[in-house]
């Protein structure tokens, strides 16, 4: 092992593999040169702070150690997008893309050796609970701290082998294990990403053996993908870290490399806290070094040289330990969540959707759909947003809507699920509680899923999906499942209450025609026009969407009296 902060100081290892980048390794000696050329560069900038958006590893890794070597200060983005670095502009002076590396190529190191202060920071940034990107200051020597703490676990597995990955080093994750970790191990790292089985087979035929660094999202895709059972080599481990891996999946790789991924649990601000592999335990072991309790409301406690100060460090994890004093996560007490791996604040997400003219409040919850997670958003629209969703429908809205929101967040964590009601549901304090945000997104009591609502003076348009198991296709009819008229009805009186506080009881149903059968899954666009001169509202239900829709059902629900 050497120290992150000796890497460019002369030693008798100039030989030793940083980079794997094709048939052609990269050595240390190769490494230097091109950071003292970098140095070089850009020593007599004048700008202290550089936002790195460098997607080639090794380029990245050489920009890093060139601006430490120049007193300068990294910021790594956890994002490339313009909206985010944007949002992160009084955080850097200079951005530097691979683009501009590009047009330093070559050069002639004008140095042989340079000491780095162990303590030089660089910025990360995660997903604060405050609606706005966190950025996190780290010390060199934290880092060199969790690399040994690594090797510590698992040099003796690793060995020699090649670091291969399916994540990028914009986060600390991917920065620790493909970067910071094989530099000071003397371990190569692949510069190319393996996305998928085939890729990393061709990646590890070309190497005498490797380590596989991803995600659980992408570790769950790949048992499904071409060549995954018929790997040329298997890999010494696969590690996965970013949230915890689904037991089938864990399961699967047991089955096909005779052991489950090795999972890492912490966080930008700790740093690696414990791992697991789930088929000896799905428990959570702390890493050497590493001290954990839990604290009185249920919050993990921890104690680490990877945090830069010897006090205990409360984190917003729930857990419970066992008589081994290993532990299992109980969720989060704050609404900060991994989706695909990705760490996203739900507040940050409602915060940024409430800037779009159309979006009067959002609120957003975690849904689970099969094996996975994803975000779905409730929203209650302004004037504009109503107008749009009349005028567009609610799939354009949604894309409109999601467009917004991808110019600060990566695609995985935007909503896929959207509800827009004529407004959010809240309790008898007026707060909007998890529960109500998340019952949104199921059918409801009365058997249907509401997917918008739109009012307009006395008129109220509403969209609804009619789901595939409702109880009311039990029978009716066997062989050719038809939604009931008198459901239809039902619904139709419900919401024309719920959207004209209508309280009276109904005296009478006029002109009532059924012209289509409803099946299951259908979606229904429900038209209401309220008359209160003559206490009444007619309704029309139309089956379908644009050109192809058409009137199923109509009528008049009379009051009993004027209103």
């Amino acid at each position: 092992m050497i120290a992150l902060h000796d890497l460019l100081l002369d030693d008798d290892a100039c030989n030793t593999p940083v980079c794997l980048d094709g048939a052609l390794t990269l050595d240390r000696a190769a490494f230097r040169s091109r950071v003292f050329a970098l140095a070089a560069a850009w020593r007599a900038q004048t700008e202290a702070r550089y936002a790195l958006c460098i997607d080639d590893p090794f380029d990245f890794a050489c920009a890093m150690f060139a601006l430490l070597a120049c007193a300068k200060h990294p910021v790594v983005p956890a994002s490339h997008s313009p909206d985010y670095l944007a949002s992160l502009s009084e955080d850097c002076d200079a951005i530097i893309t691979d683009a501009d590396l590009a047009g330093l190529q070559g050069g002639i190191a004008p140095e042989t050796a340079h000491a780095i202060d162990a303590d030089a920071a660089l910025t990360l940034y995660t997903s604060g609970s405050s609606g706005t990107p966190k950025p996190v200051r780290k010390t060199l020597s934290q880092f060199d701290a969790e690399v040994r703490t690594l090797e510590a676990q698992w040099g003796a597995l690793a060995g020699n082998a090649t670091v291969l990955g399916s994540v990028p080093h914009h986060h600390i994750y991917g920065l620790l294990f493909r970067v910071f970790w094989p530099l000071a191990a003397g371990r190569p790292f692949d510069r190319a990403l393996c996305l998928d089985p085939r890729q990393l087979d061709a990646r590890l035929a070309a190497c005498d053996a490797g380590i596989v660094v991803s995600t659980p999202a992408q570790l769950a895709r790949w048992p499904s993908m071409t060549g995954f059972a018929s790997l040329a080599r298997s890999p010494r481990a696969f590690f996965s870290s970013g949230g915890p891996l689904d037991a089938d999946t864990a399961r699967t790789y047991r089955a096909t490399f005779d052991a489950a991924p090795l999972e890492v649990f912490g966080s930008t601000e700790t740093g690696g806290i414990a791992w697991r592999r789930q088929d000896r335990s799905d428990a959570w072991q702390a890493l050497p070094g590493i001290a954990v309790e839990r604290d009185t409301d249920g919050a993990l406690f921890v104690r680490s040289p990877h945090l830069g100060h010897h006090d205990w460090h409360r984190t917003d994890d729930a857990v419970d330990f066992d008589a081994d004093g290993r532990f299992r996560l109980n969720g989060r007490l704050d609404r900060v969540v991994k989706l695909d791996g990705k760490r996203v604040s739900l507040p940050e997400l409602e915060a940024r959707l409430a800037l779009h003219p159309y979006v009067a409040r959002a609120a957003v919850s975690v849904l689970q759909n099969a094996s996975r997670q994803r975000a779905g958003a409730v929203v209650a629209l302004t004037g504009e947003g109503h107008a749009a969703l009349a005028a567009h429908g609610r799939v354009a809205l949604t894309k409109a809507l999601r467009r917004h929101l991808a110019g600060y967040f990566d695609l995985v964590v935007l909503p896929r699920h959207w509800r827009f009601p004529l407004a959010l549901p809240c309790d008898a304090r007026g707060k909007t509680p998890a529960a109500a945000i998340a019952a949104a997104f199921d059918a409801r009591a009365e058997g249907f899923e509401l997917l918008s609502a739109c009012r307009d003076g006395d008129a109220c348009s509403l969209e609804l999906r009619v789901p595939s198991g409702l109880a009311h296709f039990a029978g009716h009819f066997p062989g050719l499942p038809i939604l009931p008229g008198v459901v239809q009805l039902d619904w139709a009186v419900r919401l024309a209450a719920e959207c004209f506080d209508e309280t009276r009881d109904v005296a009478s149903i006029d002109r009532l025609k059924f012209t289509a059968p409803v099946g299951p899954g259908a979606l229904l666009a429900l038209r209401l026009s309220r008359d209160p001169a003559r206490g009444r509202v007619q309704f029309a239900y139309r089956l379908g969407r644009g050109a192809e829709a058409r009137e199923c059902a109509s009528g008049a629900i009379v009051y009993g009296s004027a209103a």
